[in-house]
């Protein structure tokens, strides 16, 4: 379980609370949750998730490690047409090999949770 909140009384109350129904360990401050990294700026009161770990291990899994990163997303007029399929029997055959929907539904993970820059060009 993770707790977040401004006041740390409030913390150690609901703590306190739980302990008495609940037989739990105080594992501290949490450093990741579902694969996220958190990050805290306690001077300011902020609060970073990152994925970045998440998203090496996809780029990994789907031989994507060595694209090339790109600062834009693709461009309003960008147009997919059937011209882009495979036009060889061997291209064909590499992209049948391609697990599309892990694929998609893995930026889909990524996208909820903390990179919805990425869904224009997931969807």
């Amino acid at each position: 379980m993770l707790i977040a909140v401004k006041n740390k009384t409030h913390v150690q109350k609901l703590k306190f609370q739980l302990k008495k129904k609940f037989n739990m360990k105080d594992l501290g401050e949490a450093k990741k949750i579902l694969g996220m990294e958190i990050t805290r700026d306690k001077g300011s009161g902020r609060l970073w998730l990152s994925q970045e770990n998440y998203v090496l291990k996809v780029l990994e899994r789907f031989n994507m490690i060595e694209g090339r990163p790109v600062t834009t997303l693709l461009a309003r007029h960008f147009k997919l047409s059937s011209k882009q399929c495979p036009q060889s029997p061997k291209y064909e055959e590499e992209m049948s090999q391609v697990p599309y929907a892990s694929a998609v539904g893995s930026l889909m993970y990524a996208i909820v949770c903390t990179r919805p820059d990425l869904a224009y060009a997931a969807c």
